[in-house]
C-alpha cells in the first residue's frame, strides 16, 4: 500500500501506532508511508495514481468534488476529531484574550486549507473578523514555517506539534490556545482513497478501517508514555518526556476519535466553515453522500 501523509506531527499518533506496533502487518497489508508537505501534494497523489490512500483534510474532497477531475476522491475514515493546531505568541501571556490578536500579524496557511478555515471559524466564535481585525500571512510553505518564526515573521503563528514543543523548548514561542478547542469536534484529517480504489479493493478499504480503529482504541487507553515510546522512532528530534507532554496535550484537547466514522453532522459544519471563510460557495456545498463513503468504518471492528 502506497501511503501519503500531509506532514509529520504528532497529531498522527494513531497511524504511527499501528505502523510501529504490526498492526497492518498482522492484517495483512504492507504499507509504505511518505510525508508530502501539503494538502495539495497528497491530492494530486492520489489523482495522478501514485498513492493509494492519503491522510488528508476533508475539505480538499469537497474542492475536488466540485472540480471538472474525472477521478473523484472518497473519504473512508477518519483520524482526528479535531484541529491540532495551537495558537502560539512570541512571549509568555499569562492571561490571554483573543482580542489581544486585533492588529496583529498571525502565520497561517494557505487561504482554503483546513488549518486556515479552521482558525478562521475560531477567530470568528471569539468574535473577531478574520479579513479586517487581524492579518494573516497565507503565504509560507509548511517545511518553512519554523525557519520564518524564528527569523521574525509575524507576531502569532499556529503550529502542530512537535514544532510547537521545540519552539517553546528553544524560547521562541508559547502556547496560549487551542484551535481545536474552541471551535469544537469537527473531523480535520481523514484517510481518503478514489473511487475507482474503493470499488475495486473494498476488502483492502475494510481492512484499513479494521486497523485504524483498533489503533484507535489503543490510543484511547494505553499511557502516554507507552504511547511515546511506540512513536519515537517517527520523531528521532524529539525525547521522551517531550513526547509525552505532546501526547497529554493533545488528549486535553479530545484530538483522537475513537471511531473511524465520519459523520455528516461534522461534514455539515466543516462546508458552513468553508461558505464562511468565502473558499466555498453557498450554491455549491457538496452532499455528504457524494465525498464521504460511510460502509468501512461503519463496519469496522
Amino acid at each position: 500500500m502506497r501511503y501519503e501523509e500531509v506532514v509529520r506531527s504528532v497529531l498522527y499518533v494513531p497511524m504511527y501506532v499501528a505502523l510501529s506496533q504490526g498492526f497492518f502487518k498482522e492484517a495483512g497489508l504492507d504499507v509504505g508511508m511518505k510525508t508530502s508537505q501539503g494538502t495539495d501534494k497528497d491530492m494530486a497523489a492520489l489523482l495522478t495514481g501514485s498513492a493509494d490512500v492519503v491522510l488528508i483534510g476533508p475539505e480538499a474532497s469537497v474542492y475536488v468534488a466540485n472540480s471538472e477531475s474525472p477521478v473523484k476522491p472518497r473519504i473512508f475514515a477518519g483520524l482526528t476529531a479535531t484541529d491540532g493546531f495551537l495558537l502560539m505568541s512570541r512571549s509568555k501571556i499569562e492571561k490571554f484574550d483573543w482580542n489581544q490578536l486585533k492588529g496583529k500579524t498571525v502565520m497561517a496557511f494557505r487561504p482554503g486549507s483546513n488549518p486556515d478555515v479552521f482558525l478562521e471559524a475560531a477567530l470568528r466564535k471569539k468574535g473577531l473578523d478574520p479579513k479586517k481585525d487581524l492579518k494573516l500571512v497565507n503565504n509560507i510553505g509548511p517545511a518553512a514555517r519554523a525557519g520564518a518564526w524564528a527569523a521574525g515573521q509575524a507576531d502569532f503563528a499556529i503550529f502542530l506539534e512537535p514544532e510547537a514543543t521545540a519552539l517553546e523548548k528553544a524560547g521562541q514561542a508559547y502556547a496560549v490556545a487551542s484551535i481545536g478547542r474552541e471551535v469544537g469536534p469537527v473531523d480535520y484529517t481523514v484517510f481518503t482513497a478514489t473511487d475507482a480504489f474503493l470499488k475495486k479493493s473494498p476488502a483492502i478499504a475494510q481492512t484499513w478501517a479494521n486497523v485504524i480503529v483498533r489503533a484507535q482504541r489503543h490510543v484511547a487507553g494505553a499511557p502516554a508514555a507507552d504511547l511515546a515510546r511506540q512513536i519515537a522512532e517517527f520523531f528521532p528530534g524529539m525525547g521522551q518526556a517531550e513526547l509525552v507532554a505532546a501526547i497529554e496535550r493533545y488528549r486535553g484537547i479530545g484530538l483522537w476519535k475513537t471511531n473511524p466514522v465520519v459523520e455528516k453532522a461534522a461534514m455539515d459544519a466543516l462546508q458552513d466553515m468553508l461558505v464562511a471563510s468565502g473558499v466555498l460557495e453557498s450554491a455549491k456545498r457538496v452532499p455528504y453522500e457524494q465525498f464521504v463513503v460511510t460502509e468501512f468504518a461503519a463496519k469496522a471492528k
